[in-house]
């Protein structure tokens, strides 16, 4: 589904001022993005909220209400527009009035799912969605784990409610790992499928999740460790191929 042609989308290379300035600096950052929206400065002070498209309704109401009290204080809720997790995390943010940012696998143009066209709609008039693809692009399979890595990305840290062992939020934490990036995990049920991932993610040194306090807690440091000067020299190295 197209945004009607009255709405105009823009490009962002590189080395525009407007560019997110967390992404700036990840390995492997797009030399542009198409944003519908507008992405403010204030948006660097970003959580996402990712997990799997067939969410429990334990899953589903803690993402939209995470996203609610997150973005009632201020931080911006990015994730991926699919259904699910993300959908309900974008909700609970524009519920709270706050800002959030959806990244599309696929071109502004052609949103997906189809039926999240108008929830798109309405975030662009509360923040904005992007894709680094260009604007009539498909939403083909292997788009999607590339996004994820600017999910991660455009944040400080990444929170997972619900996901399989395969599931593609797993390999958005992956990526914010690599980026310097903390990540929390929301903890389930002992024998949910869904719940296996996160479980995985807890085991394996993420911040467990039991109320937003959790998270918010980490946030200060988040904003002076996850992104200081030796890191972004070390990412930058990268991307000149010196690493």
């Amino acid at each position: 589904m197209r945004f009607p042609s009255s709405n105009k989308i823009k490009t962002l290379s590189l080395n525009d001022k407007e560019y997110p300035a967390n992404l700036r600096y990840i390995y492997s950052p797009p030399l542009a993005l198409y944003v519908k929206g507008n992405i403010l400065a204030e948006d660097s002070i970003a959580l996402a909220i990712v997990g799997s498209r067939k969410a429990s309704y334990y899953g589903l109401k803690n993402a939209e209400s995470l996203g609610f009290k997150l973005a009632s204080q201020g931080i911006t809720i990015i994730s991926g527009l699919a259904r699910g997790i993300d959908t309900a995390a974008h909700r609970g943010a524009l519920a709270a009035g706050g800002r959030t940012i959806a990244v599309l696998g696929s071109g502004l143009n052609i949103i997906y799912p189809r039926q999240n066209k108008g929830l798109a709609e309405e975030i662009s008039k509360n923040g904005a969605v992007i894709s680094e693809y260009a604007q009539d692009t498909p939403p083909l399979r292997q788009n999607f784990p590339r996004r994820n890595r600017i999910i991660s990305g455009l944040s400080l840290g990444v929170v997972v409610v619900e996901a399989a062992k395969r599931s593609g939020a797993l390999i958005t934490a992956d990526f914010a790992l690599e980026q310097g990036r903390e990540v929390f995990a929301l903890p389930g049920k002992i024998d949910s499928f869904t719940s296996a991932g996160t479980h995985e993610l807890i085991k394996d040194g993420a911040k467990l999740v039991e109320s937003t306090e959790d998270i918010i807690e980490e946030l200060e440091a988040l904003k002076h460790s996850s992104l200081n000067l030796d890191n972004k020299q070390k990412i930058t190295k990268k991307n000149n191929g010196k690493e």
